[in-house]
Formats: structure tokens, C-alpha cells, sequence
């Protein structure tokens, strides 16, 4: 039976659907598919409160985890977290406001936040299956 270890690969399996929904939500609003844009946006949305959620059910049982490689390995695994981290910080409340905004139909308004948003959003979204990556699958 699966277990709260097992949480990491869950965490970066929703982070890596959320990139892909968010990159398909893109090029469904620019083909102007609305309807799809918006299903694929809520999905999205979904798999980042999902990963949130088993994040912080994760990190309250195990704690944090120290990334065992040293030199260079460990400056860059540093360098993307750092960046990760910052940015993950805002992606709850741009993402809240951005969605808020279409759901209240003010596009314009929407528009230009998703401007920032769906980058930052892509941004950690990937990082975080790297930061996986490198720390629980790669041998230093």
C-alpha cells in the first residue's frame, strides 16, 4: 500500500500534468477555444491544489529533506529551489486573482495578469519536477 514516501513522485507527477494543462490552456485560448481554455485552466488549477495539499501532508510527516550532493551539484539544486520557492509563493494568489478575474468575466483585466501568471505558474511547476528529480532520483 502506498505511503506517505511515496508522495514525492505523486507531488511531481501533478506538478508535471499541471505544466502540461497549462501549456495546453495557452495554445487553446490563442486558437480561441474559450470553453476549452477555461475546462483546461480549472484542471490545472486542480492538480496545483491537489499538489499543495499532499506537499504540505508530506512535509508534516517527513519534515524537510537535505539534498545529499556537495560542489556544483548542490549549487544548482540550491539556485533552482531558491528560485522555485520564491515564485511558488506567489503562484496561489496570482493564479487565485487570475481565475477570479475570468470568472467575474473581466477579460482584460484577466488578461494581463495571466500575462505574468502562466509563466511564474510553468516556471514552478517545472522546477518543482527538477527539484524532484535531483533530489530523490538522481545518485550524487
Amino acid at each position: 500500500m502506498p505511503g506517505v514516501h511515496d508522495l514525492p513522485a505523486v507531488n511531481a507527477t501533478l506538478n508535471a500534468l499541471a505544466a502540461i494543462l497549462l501549456m495546453t490552456g495557452y495554445a487553446l485560448i490563442r486558437r480561441g477555444h474559450r470553453t476549452a481554455h477555461r475546462n483546461v485552466m480549472t484542471a490545472a488549477l486542480a492538480c496545483s491544489v491537489l499538489f499543495l495539499t499532499s506537499y504540505l501532508i508530506y512535509h508534516a510527516q517527513v519534515g524537510s529533506v537535505r539534498f545529499p550532493g556537495t560542489g556544483a551539484p548542490r549549487t544548482l539544486y540550491l539556485t533552482i529551489l531558491a528560485t522555485h520557492t520564491v515564485l511558488a509563493a506567489a503562484v496561489p494568489f496570482l493564479a487565485g486573482i487570475t481565475v477570479a478575474r475570468a470568472w467575474r468575466r473581466r477579460y482584460p483585466q484577466h488578461k494581463r495578469l495571466a500575462r505574468w501568471t502562466l509563466p511564474i505558474w510553468l516556471y514552478v511547476s517545472v522546477t518543482g519536477v527538477v527539484v524532484y528529480w535531483m533530489l530523490y532520483r538522481m545518485r550524487w
